[in-house]
């Protein structure tokens, strides 16, 4: 996730270190903490102010409106402040719907003063800039400070000013605080700016004659910018919401996922609850919880948490030990079940990452059984049959009930089962792999047309350019409705090659006369060419070094995916933006700070460029174009019919969703026209609406699916286009995060944009609204897809859709690595050795892999024993 809360204590030490200001900031770095390690007398030898000034005790816990509630203990001496804490240290406190221990305070000096001198501010951050809140009455009884406050809002890319200050914020301050305030508030935002804070509240904020003082402090900052402020940061602790502990196997999950290109995360919500999970997926993750709680478990939902991002065995392995040790060290009286479940990957090899959890179901499989544990499985994508295979298999040998389902299953269909809301069924037949697309099912299989057989490295004429898109001066330029042809031509960032080669593929099935891909750019390498397949044939493709050379070579280009890391991937981003013939960029990196990707969407909207990303899988338009590696890979693609146009459009934020959306709509509809993932990030880089009136306004599209999600308010614009008639053709909708609000502490959910900051951003309030407004939406996702199914069918009763007779697309031959990995070919080994072991995924020397030799320092002779000797 981006935005994180820090604690008081720590958000005043970034104030104190490195704000730049002349008002005289009071008692900086004045504060001491209690916790249950505190010894008073090393306390007050460290901070010995505590033995001669009147003091303030309270939590330091993220608890809000601590005054309110009687957690704030005012002008005692220490004395003082120890009976004050004898009645609440480490006791338990409900505050909301929470419950937790009073285990860390903040004691910090008193400061006299009037309600007069008590002031509010707060900056928070929106898509288009950052809004500055000032009210001249603050302090515990300040009330509706969005109703009552002065505001102030700072685009992106602009400074704040004293005279705008003044002029705007301060009109009820009288003129001897103006000058103090005003320099304040200035130097205040530039920290705000500089350490990428997204949210600073200070309530009350003192002025007195004899300076400024920071009572009370609230803060989030933006984690993804770790990597800029570390400097002025060091090493920032982020504490659990109130309620919620903090436990060592989250700790260990979230090294793992830093030390990771995937995605690990894992919350405990219920140690002792009997339902676990174990999903793949962000969006997906937050479907399954919903649909938890939707079937009445959400006391027994004991995790929250997701992997995604194609992350190794071993990773996996990792990741699934830690669930499995968690949930078996509690019995529970109706025994437990662990959800395995996600919807369709992209991308990730599943039969790799199910091996991993198959390794952890063995190591564990005694205190497994011994807990009562049934396990429910639910998967689909890249070699998913091998992966369930596997699966099946380990319930057999190890005798663990475990009920396997591939994609002819919904995907929250095993929660169902699983909470014994609906029968287990007989497991159906699965195909045995993933090889089908080989044979073409029809008889008249359709022969690759000559051109294929060309090389497409060689450069185009001129006269087969598409022209460069051109801009009036002084004006934004208009953006595209229509963003990908069926010439499109992209340069792809990055040496992507697999996801280039599912382009490739992709185009072939499609039956495009040329590639998709017309360069790749990657700075790190010289000019050269690369090799793929196109159908049966070998072609090459150029691999520039700079983004100029490519865009000069190849002017018939509009699109650019970048697979750029979150560290470059602003830079090379900017940098294409200044190609006026790019008009459409996709961002595949997750991570990228809000503050860069705010200034990203301000240039394009300047420029006329469509983003879409950051943190997305991309998008996919049937017959036409795909992103990277959306839709999967070739047996998901013909399985759900992406291969020609259907008359359903969708937009998602999910990646893994858009996957699932595919399948979802190819079992209830003629099939999807364009699709596009927008990314999980707070500010994506363009949003429901923008695809949603290109859909308005593209005449094949005949009706719209949206699934949305908690967080942000982008789904209200949909409601006011219903209402306002700009949208008139039917939209289905959906918004997952319901179970949020039945939750007794925040979870932040595995995209960053999914958490609600106010009642209007919660799920539940934006499906009710869409509701009203005359959308189509559903009692919750199991009933996605009959709903899609009920609009459609009208659709094609009424004539506004005439379903096309079906194509076999051509076939398509599968690459010899992943035949092999499939198990599918066999080759001899062109050289042998009887000293290591290269077919998994690390080294492994005399049954010992090369992570566990580093682990136990095993020695020289150790090392030799295991070559020369083959055993320990």
């Amino acid at each position: 996730m981006s935005a994180k809360a820090i604690s008081e204590q720590t958000g005043k030490e970034f104030l104190y270190k490195h704000i730049c200001t002349s008002a005289a900031v009071q008692n900086r770095f004045s504060y001491s903490r209690v916790t249950t390690e505190t010894d008073w007398n090393r306390l007050t030898q460290e901070h010995p102010w505590l033995l001669t000034e009147r003091l303030v005790v309270k939590p330091d816990q993220l608890i809000k409106r601590r005054g309110k509630l009687g957690l704030v203990g005012i002008d005692l001496d220490l004395q003082g402040v120890k009976e004050w804490l004898k009645d609440r240290f480490m006791k338990e406190t409900t505050v909301g719907k929470a419950k937790g221990v009073l285990k860390n305070f903040l004691i910090e000096p008193f400061v006299p003063h009037t309600q007069e001198e008590e002031f509010y501010v707060c900056i928070y951050a929106t898509r288009e800039g950052d809004h500055v809140l000032f009210h001249h009455e603050g302090g515990v009884e300040v009330g509706d400070v969005d109703a009552k406050a002065q505001r102030l809002m700072v685009a992106v890319n602009e400074k704040l000013t004293e005279d705008q200050v003044k002029e705007h914020l301060l009109t009820n301050v009288s003129e001897d605080k103006k000058g103090v305030l005003s320099n304040f508030i200035v130097g205040l935002f530039n920290l705000y700016e500089d350490l990428y804070f997204t949210y600073l509240e200070i309530n009350p904020l003192v002025v007195t004659e004899g300076g400024v003082y920071v009572l009370d402090m609230a803060a989030k900052i933006d984690a993804t910018a770790d990597y800029i402020c570390k400097a002025k940061w060091g090493d920032v602790e982020f504490p659990p919401p109130f309620g919620r502990e903090a436990y060592p196997e989250e700790a260990y999950i979230a090294d793992l996922d830093a030390k990771s290109g995937a995605s690990l995360k894992l919350t405990l919500l219920n140690p002792r609850g009997r339902i676990w999970t174990m999903v793949a997926g962000g969006g997906a993750s937050v479907v399954y919880s919903d649909t938890i709680c939707d079937l009445g478990g959400v006391d027994e939902l004991a995790n929250y948490g997701e992997y995604s991002g194609a992350p190794s065995e071993q990773q996996t392995y990792d990741y699934a030990k830690t669930i499995l040790s968690l949930m078996t060290r509690e019995k529970h009286p109706e025994g437990k079940v662990l959800i395995i479940g996600g919807s369709i990957a992209n991308f990730t090899n599943v039969a790799a990452t199910f091996k991993g959890i198959v390794r952890a179901i063995k190591d564990y499989q005694g205190p497994l059984k011994e807990h009562e544990v049934t396990i429910f499985v639910r998967r689909g994508g890249p070699n998913y049959q091998e992966g369930l295979r596997v699966m099946g298999e380990v319930g057999k040998t190890t005798g663990i009930p475990i009920h396997v389902f591939g994609t002819e299953t919904h995907m929250t269909a095993i929660v169902g089962m699983a909470l014994g809301h609906r029968p287990i069924p007989n497991q159906p037949p699965m195909d045995a792999h993933t090889a089908n697309f080989l044979l073409n099912a029809s008889s008249s299989a359709k022969t690759p047309a000559s051109t294929r057989t060309a090389s497409f490295s060689e450069p185009r004429s001129p006269s087969d350019a598409t022209p460069a898109k051109k801009c009036k001066a002084g004006l934004p330029a208009a953006k595209a409705t229509t963003l990908f042809r069926k010439n499109t031509k992209s340069i792809v960032w990055g040496m992507q090659t697999r996801a280039v080669q599912g382009m490739l593929d992709f185009d072939y099935v499609c039956s495009r006369d040329e590639p998709s891909v017309a360069a790749m750019v990657y700075p790190f390498t010289g000019d050269h060419k690369q090799k793929f397949y196109w159908g049966h044939k070998e072609i090459l493709l150029p691999v520039y070094k700079s983004m100029a050379d490519a865009t000069k070579k190849h002017p018939e280009v509009d699109v650019m995916i970048s697979f750029a890391s979150l560290r470059s991937a602003f830079d090379s981003t900017v940098e294409a933006m200044q190609y006026p013939q790019i008009h459409t960029i996709a961002i595949i990196a997750e991570g990228i700070p809000e503050a860069q990707t705010r200034k990203l969407i301000k240039m394009a909207d300047e420029k006329g460029v469509t983003i879409i990303g950051p943190a997305t899988v991309g998008g996919i338009k049937p017959g036409c174009f795909k992103i990277g590696n959306t839709g999967g890979m070739l047996d998901n693609i013909l399985a759900s019919k992406l291969y020609r146009p259907g008359s359903v459009a969708y937009v998602s934020r999910s990646g893994g969703m858009s996957n699932e959306l595919n399948n979802i709509i190819s079992r209830t509809t003629d099939g999807v026209y364009e699709g596009v993932a927008i990314g999980g990030d707070r500010y994506p880089g363009s949003t429901f609406m923008d695809h949603v009136l290109r859909y308005q306004d593209t005449p094949g599209i005949q009706m719209i699916v949206v699934l949305g999600e908690i967080g942000g308010t982008e789904e209200y614009k949909i409601c006011q286009g219903i209402q306002e008639g700009r949208i008139t053709k039917p939209v289905v909708c959906w918004c997952i995060g319901t179970c949020a609000t039945m939750f007794a502490s925040e979870v932040q959910f595995g995209h960053a944009g999914a958490c609600a900051n106010q009642a209007s951003e919660t799920a539940m309030a934006k499906n009710q609204a869409l509701r009203d407004a005359g959308a189509f939406v559903p009692k919750s996702f199991d009933e996605l897809g009959d709903v899609i199914r009920t609009v459609y069918d009208e659709l094609v009763a009424n004539g506004t859709i005439v379903p096309a007779q079906e194509v076999p697309p051509p076939t398509v031959p599968m690459d010899y690595s992943w035949a092999r990995e499939l198990g599918l070919i066999r080759k001899p080994a062109s050289f042998m050795t009887s000293i290591c072991d290269e077919r998994g995924q690390e080294l492994i020397y005399a049954g010992m892999s090369i992570t566990e030799v580093f682990k136990e320092e095993m020695g020289i002779g150790g090392v030799l024993g295991l070559l020369w000797f083959q055993r320990r």
